[in-house]
Parts: structure tokens; C-alpha cells; sequence
């Protein structure tokens, strides 16, 4: 309990339960966090546990969410410039630049859930923008 209430200050604190595990300050409330996400997992973790947990908006899945979060930045991004090909090295997007870039190499190498492919084609995403813009320039010049 007093693991669960020192979570319930960082939440309060810093607005999530996601415990940095290289912070010497919160190293061991990090390892308790990770600990009971294992025990979820497990189906090990008392009903309890889990309801307590639930009530703060522990965040069960981290790579899920953050996944999730540079999607709905995606959306933004699109509905903002009107396309879904960020660039890495774009100052401003910086972050989701790398992220689309990291979802395209998961995609040729056959590592993306069905359910992120199916996400990122329902927003009109390019997934070889190479191969897109030669088909482009190729349709221009027999319309030509």
C-alpha cells in the first residue's frame, strides 16, 4: 500500500503513472510499477490491486500507449498539412518524423501488428513513399 500511495503522489505530481527506471529517486517505485504490470500479465494481480491501479489511470501497456500517442500526433500532423510523410528531420516533428520512419522499416520487415497496419492505412499512409511519388510522376507524364 504505501508503493501504491507513493505512485498515486507521482500521478498526482506528474500527471501519469509511467515511473522513470533511471531516476535514482523513483528507482524503486519504477521496479514495484513494472512489477505490477508483470503480475497483470501473469493473471496473478488481486482484483484489488488491479481496481486501485485502474483508479489513478495506470497505464498498463507503456509501448502500447506511446504508440497510440505518435499516432493521434500522425492524425494531427494530417489533418494539419494535409499528408502523412513527416520528416525525420523536420526541427518541429522531429520525433514523429523518426516514428514514422521507425513504422515503415516495422512494416518491410513484416514486424507490425495487422491491427497498426490496418490504423495507419485508414489514415492514408504511405508506406513506400518512394514507390508512391514515382507512380505519381509516371501518372502525370501519360496524362501529359
Amino acid at each position: 500500500n504505501e508503493k501504491f500511495n507513493q505512485l498515486r503522489a507521482f500521478h498526482a505530481q506528474n500527471g501519469h503513472c509511467n515511473v522513470p527506471q533511471n531516476d535514482e529517486q523513483t528507482k524503486d517505485l519504477a521496479k514495484w510499477v513494472s512489477y505490477q504490470r508483470l503480475l497483470l500479465k501473469k493473471k496473478t494481480l488481486s482484483s484489488n490491486r488491479m481496481q486501485q491501479l485502474y483508479s489513478i489511470g495506470f497505464n498498463w501497456d507503456p509501448c502500447d500507449h506511446f504508440w497510440n500517442e505518435k499516432f493521434n500526433q500522425l492524425c494531427a500532423f494530417k489533418t494539419q498539412n494535409g499528408h502523412c510523410n513527416v520528416s525525420q528531420y523536420d526541427a518541429q516533428n522531429k520525433s514523429l518524423g523518426q516514428w514514422v520512419n521507425n513504422q515503415r522499416i516495422a512494416y518491410k520487415k513484416n514486424t507490425l501488428s495487422s491491427d497498426r497496419i490496418e490504423q495507419m492505412n485508414s489514415i492514408g499512409f504511405i508506406w513506400d513513399q518512394y514507390d508512391h511519388s514515382w507512380k505519381d510522376t509516371f501518372d502525370e507524364l501519360c496524362a501529359f
